[in-house]
């Protein structure tokens, strides 16, 4: 992704990575199985944000009718796609082109329309969304201020931007990288911990972009509840962001 003076925010061997994985994203037991595990997660907190930031019902199935929404690095589609059954008319962008394939095809044998967009944010020419989200994506990024930039560049005037990254920390080094790439729950090389990025410094960097981040939840593991949210952000955090 880029930001609007074209700083170049897609590491090629980030791209080539993920786009080694795309035939298998939709396989919830392939190599992408930790997120599929993540992403019920990720909708829970989502879905309260939606609701808390536009009002909607918290009943309705489409809280998101009539609004536009952006994935920032998509993959192949786990989060556009309930993006678009809550309504939303979805765009969706990834840096792999085998994602954007995969994407495709899913969405299409599902029936939904998400408009699937591959390259750099910036060079896209896409205008504003009222929901923003960019989910794992950031600890990737070569250059993240111009990242966040970009990101912020996308949300409409009462908009709402959603992120979630690991943290820095000494537990996430030995389980998210250490474990989890180690016995194979992660696909090797997904991870980079020096990388990551803790909530105070996200928390900066969406400052210096004129927005201001609210506070983060954990997303956290236990043998009992599995992935869950919590108050503990050592492992992965979520949060909201939107205009200072």
């Amino acid at each position: 992704m880029s930001n609007a003076t074209g700083t170049a925010t897609i590491r090629p061997e980030e791209a080539a990575h993920f786009g080694r994985l795309a035939a298998e994203w939709w396989d919830p037991k392939g190599s992408s199985a930790m997120l599929h595990k993540l992403n019920p997660v990720r909708l829970a907190f989502l879905r309260e944000a939606i609701d808390s930031h536009f009002g909607s019902d918290p009943k309705t199935l489409r809280p998101l009718a009539g609004k536009v929404a952006l994935d920032v690095g998509c993959g192949a589609g786990l989060l556009a796609e309930p993006l678009a059954r809550m309504g939303a008319g979805v765009t969706a962008v990834d840096a792999a082109e085998e994602n954007i394939t995969a994407a495709k095809a899913h969405a299409a044998a599902g029936g939904l329309a998400i408009d699937y967009r591959h390259g750099e944010l910036a060079a896209l020419g896409l205008g504003q969304f009222d929901l923003v989200t960019s989910m794992e994506v950031i600890e990737h990024v070569a250059d993240k201020a111009a990242f966040i930039a970009g990101l912020v560049a996308r949300v409409a005037e009462d908009g709402l931007l959603v992120l979630s990254t690991p943290n820095r920390t000494t537990a996430s080094r030995l389980l998210l990288v250490g474990a989890a790439e180690g016995f194979g729950m992660v696909p090797k090389g997904t991870h980079h911990w020096e990388d990551f990025i803790t909530p105070l410094e996200l928390s900066d960097l969406l400052a210096d972009a004129g927005f201001a981040m609210g506070n983060p939840k954990g997303i956290s593991w236990s043998p009992l509840k599995g992935l869950h949210l919590s108050d503990d952000l050592a492992l992965n955090y979520i949060v909201t962001a939107k205009r200072a």
